[in-house]
């Protein structure tokens, strides 16, 4: 038996003081560990100053540019049929399309081998924004993998 529909929780995030942006500090909170608001913050801050001199472009724009190229919009998710664990393509919608952009930016930059955090998410930021890195190619992974399994569309969830 089939239970009830989900309903979605509304999270209100606050925008960030200083873009009054609500997906800045959205950033900022994926950045964030162990509460560390304080710290995260000037991590992202210092990462988007880094952008802008190594560029000569504002580096928000770059930043969003970069979160646009990370952003999968096809995925795969398991399908149990007959006895077999297939993976069956389906679209991103754009509340995990700009998660999972932001969770792997922050992930491959975490394991760069820069001196500091600022400069790895700089430059990570920068990757993606020029279609190179490793965030970038999890994206490309990602595709290449629903694009093989494109025969299995029919199964939808």
């Amino acid at each position: 038996m089939r239970k009830g529909k989900i309903i979605k929780k509304k999270t209100v995030v606050s925008p960030d003081p200083k873009y009054n942006s609500v997906v800045v500090q959205e950033f900022i909170n994926h950045i964030m560990i162990d509460g560390k608001k304080n710290v995260a913050c000037k991590i992202f801050y210092g990462a988007i100053e880094v952008i802008s001199q190594k560029t000569g472009e504002d580096g928000i724009v770059v930043w969003e540019k970069a979160l646009e190229n990370v952003a999968p919009s096809i995925e795969t998710k398991r399908r149990r049929v007959g006895g077999a664990n297939l993976q069956v393509p389906v679209e991103v919608y754009p509340k995990r399309r700009k998660s999972l952009s932001m969770r792997w930016i922050i992930k491959y930059a975490r394991e760069r081998s820069e001196k500091t955090m600022v400069n790895r998410l700089a430059m990570e930021i920068i990757d993606a924004y020029n279609n190179e890195g490793r965030s970038v190619k999890k994206k490309n992974d990602v595709l290449k993998m629903a694009e093989s399994n494109r025969a299995l569309a029919s199964l939808k969830l």
